[in-house]
């Protein structure tokens, strides 16, 4: 049995520019973080003692006898990508709803990886873990899917990511001190609209044409920038905020799918309560809102906020993890066992019988 934990990311700045689409001709840049909510993966290999080959627990419970009957994308592709044949079962368990705009389903396809490389004995490093991640959704899988989810979710933290046109990718903490990060922390309210939505459906409706969305792009990498510099300076954090709803205004404008009348009513009644910025957290539609706001004004905001959930949160620094192995009985190996000490026994008998 082996267990990985797996987090889910917060995005700041730079959202769209990390899609191949975009960064492999003009270069991207973002600035996101992991926080502790997660996912948890368990997987073991199953004792010969069943009529099902592999089993999936997830929203649905599948019981197959191949790979290839196997329904859920990212568990297919992984297991034809890792080759592994024997019989398994999977438990997956989240901290926060699926198609909800914070990296869940690449933290699934990041933990799954993690876990069945430890299952046969293996240890990949963060870098290994985000790149075959990346290749498994956007080439196996085909998603229309960026590539900063898979490296907040191996690597975890406040990382300063950055997408080179030659496809490589270079991952740079942010050295703050904790009394900055915790004050960045303290600014932030998570709260969950109850839109569902499918990530890959909203990009679609803007990176098919993401050439034409040059100058949003533009501005939404240059805010990297500047809002590394507010935190970086030591400067009152407001400044980090109204980049924040500089950001959610420009964003807006890649898509009509984007947004929609409730959201921006819920982000209108949050400003109107004492916000001073925000943004959905993922591609958009749905999902979870990101709102900038003085602790002061917290109270009023989530009053205003009341048929949403509201959910805290702690910024957490250690990506995918493995947090729990226990060697699983090689059934095969011990039956091999067996037949030896079998026919050892019989030897012996044979040996010390008289003649």
């Amino acid at each position: 049995m082996i267990i990985s934990r797996t987090p889910f990311r917060i995005s700041f700045f730079g959202g769209g520019t990390d899609y191949p689409a975009w960064y492999r001709y003009h270069g991207g840049a973002v600035l996101a973080v992991t926080i502790d909510k997660f996912c948890y993966l368990s997987c073991r290999y199953l004792p010969p003692f069943f009529e099902h080959r592999f089993r999936i627990v997830y929203s649905k419970i599948e019981n197959c006898q191949s790979i290839e009957e196997i329904a859920h994308p990212s568990v297919r592709e992984v297991l034809r990508y890792l080759n592994l044949n024997r019989g398994l079962e999977i438990h997956h368990d989240g901290d926060l709803p699926a198609r909800s705009g914070m990296g869940s389903s690449s933290a699934f396809t990041v933990g799954l990886l993690h876990a069945l490389y430890g299952l046969k004995g293996k240890m990949p490093n963060k870098k290994q873990l985000a790149k075959e991640s990346i290749y498994i959704e956007q080439e196996i899988l085909q998603e229309t899917v960026g590539s900063q989810d898979q490296v907040l979710a191996a690597y975890g933290g406040l990382n300063h990511v950055t997408f080179l046109q030659n496809g490589e990718i270079s991952v740079r903490p942010i050295t703050l001190s904790q009394e900055r990060i915790e004050e960045l922390n303290s600014h932030l309210m998570l709260f969950y609209t109850g839109i569902i939505r499918t990530a890959s459906n909203i990009a679609q409706s803007y990176v098919n044409s993401i050439d034409e969305k040059r100058r949003q792009l533009r501005i939404m990498k240059d805010l990297v920038e500047e809002s590394l510099s507010i935190l970086n300076s030591g400067q009152d954090l407001t400044g980090f905020g109204e980049l924040l709803h500089e950001n959610w205004e420009t964003k807006r404008t890649l898509s009509n799918k984007v947004s929609n009348s409730q959201v921006d009513e819920l982000y209108d009644l949050a400003r109107n309560a004492g916000a001073i910025g925000g943004k959905l957290t993922g591609a958009g539609g749905g999902g979870f809102f990101l709102l900038f706001v003085h602790p002061e004004k917290q109270d009023e905001v989530k009053n205003k906020l009341n048929r949403l959930i509201h959910v805290p949160f702690k910024f957490e620094f250690s990506g995918s993890q493995i947090i729990f192995f226990e060697p699983e009985t090689d059934y095969a190996a011990e039956e091999k066992i067996r037949d030896k000490q079998t026919i050892e026994a019989f030897q012996e008998l044979a040996e010390s019988s008289p003649q």
